[in-house]
């Protein structure tokens, strides 16, 4: 776990490796372990592919535009096989578990495929294991069950995000969305133990993280298939108790298991940051019906009404989907409705992404792609007016920053996020500040704001 410990274990160099994470941070996790997995057997980790021998991407499936990023990546770093010292390209995750054979015939250009279930045989390729045949498309490896195992607190992992990292405490998950093909690509919910969670959490804190955010694809269902059926509230008790000092947040809550004695706890201990992502993806109760999600407008403007009365000045984001098969402009309506009613303050929206391995695909009444990327484009254009409106409330408001790094602003040229910001999903913190450095965290008071962006001085050079 400790980057510095994997490093002087392997001083011989068994060769150089690159590696690009796409998608989601339970990805990042996963390319993480296969770095720390790679360092560990005596591999340097290169900044750049042209200086690498062996090449790994790790890919996204999830919808038809990072299906198509997934593919781009892979076609521009092939081209160190012929200009750079490449020997070996390796494509891996999401992309692999969902199209398998397919992808392997349809791109030559690497030479060993895996999927979730395989990533562990990163390790074995790069050492010379499943060389490329002469003939024929590259092997590819994936299991259709697939179940990968969970990382304990003791396997190796390479952090590449300074200060902050994820940590993934559960596999798979436990709905049946009918827009979603995560139980095909992660099998069903596998909850980490409690005890390997908060060793991990306390081996990332040791090597310098000042936030841990705990993620999973649905991260409050963790330990519905534990004995016992421990909650996830207790676990995020316990970490936020066993890191008094270090920021904890969680992503992917979902609307059925945000309780009161979740809120109760959030508000008990100052470092889990006041901030709550929950996908609704939709307000319509016929779309949300087709969705497979079970619940309605009603009850989901009761929950957030709920969260604000119980957790006063709570950031909330939720995640839409337009153009769901059978989606009408009134359901459209309904939903700009129930965003101008709640309000959040941070939300993203996204077109529909058909497929033939999702149940939703055999619904009727498909909605064009254009329209539905449409319908998006106006729900942002609404959160953007939300936004502006939401952080100008900021202003004079006194808050810690966790300064993350520089900016390119000159009168703000340290950057940051308060608690109710999250990282790479959200806005930042812009800093007037003359004795910083990335990794603290600091008082500042907000002084402006745009859309998206804080605007805060920190509050030593007020005083000055």
């Amino acid at each position: 776990m400790n980057q510095e410990n994997i490093i002087q274990s392997a001083p011989f160099p068994a060769g150089t490796v690159f590696l690009a994470s796409l998608g989601c941070p339970r990805n990042r996790v996963d390319s993480e372990m296969i770095l720390g997995a790679l360092s560990g057997a005596g591999f340097a980790v290169a900044a750049d592919p042209a200086d690498a021998d062996i090449i790994v991407v790790n890919t996204c499936g999830f919808v038809q535009d990072a299906v198509n990023e997934s593919i781009d990546v892979i076609l521009e770093l092939a081209r160190f096989r012929t200009e750079g010292s490449c020997r070996k390209l390796i494509v891996c995750g999401c992309l692999v578990q969902r199209y398998g054979e397919e992808l392997a015939t349809a791109l030559p250009e690497a030479d060993l495929f895996l999927g979730t279930s395989e990533l562990s045989e990163v390790l074995a390729a790069a050492k010379g294991a499943y060389p490329r045949a002469d003939t024929g498309p590259a092997l590819c490896l994936s299991a259709q069950t697939a179940i990968p195992p969970l990382p304990g607190p003791d396997d190796g992992r390479l952090r590449t995000t300074p200060h902050m990292a994820y940590l993934k405490i559960a596999e798979g998950c436990p709905e049946h969305c009918t827009f979603c093909v995560i139980p095909k690509l992660r099998g069903k919910l596998r909850s980490k133990p409690r005890e390997d969670i908060l060793a991990e959490a306390r081996l990332l804190a040791a090597s310098g993280c000042r936030e841990i955010v705990l993620v999973a694809q649905e991260t409050t269902a963790w330990g519905m298939d534990l004995p016992g059926r421990p909650g996830f509230s207790a676990l995020l008790s316990a970490t936020a108790e066993a890191l008094p000092d270090v920021w904890i947040r969680f992503l992917y809550g979902h609307p059925a298991r945000v309780s009161d004695e979740l809120l109760s706890i959030m508000a008990s201990h100052p470092n889990i940051c006041p901030y709550l992502d929950i996908p609704v993806q939709h307000a319509s109760a016929p779309v949300l019906k087709r969705m497979g999600r079970h619940y309605n407008e009603k009850e989901l403007v009761k929950l957030f009404s709920r969260i604000r009365k119980k957790l006063p000045g709570c950031a909330l984001r939720t995640t839409l989907l337009t153009g769901f098969p059978g989606e009408t402009a009134s359901d459209v309506a309904k939903l700009r409705a129930f965003m101008e009613e709640v309000r959040f303050d941070h939300l993203g929206v996204f077109a529909y992404s058909d497929g033939p391995d999702l149940a939703s695909h055999a619904l009727p009444d498909h909605v064009p792609k254009r329209e539905a990327k449409a319908r998006a484009k106006a729900l942002m254009t609404l959160q953007a007016a939300i936004s502006r409106e939401k952080n100008k409330q900021h202003a004079g408001q006194t808050v810690p920053v966790l300064i993350t790094g520089t900016s390119d602003k000159k009168t703000f040229p340290w950057a940051g996020r308060t608690m109710l910001q999250a990282p790479e999903i959200d806005g930042l913190t812009f800093v007037a500040a003359q004795d910083t450095a990335p990794g603290e965290i600091v008082e500042v008071t907000i002084i402006r704001s745009s859309t998206f962006d804080l605007f805060a001085r920190k509050e030593k050079i007020e005083k000055e």
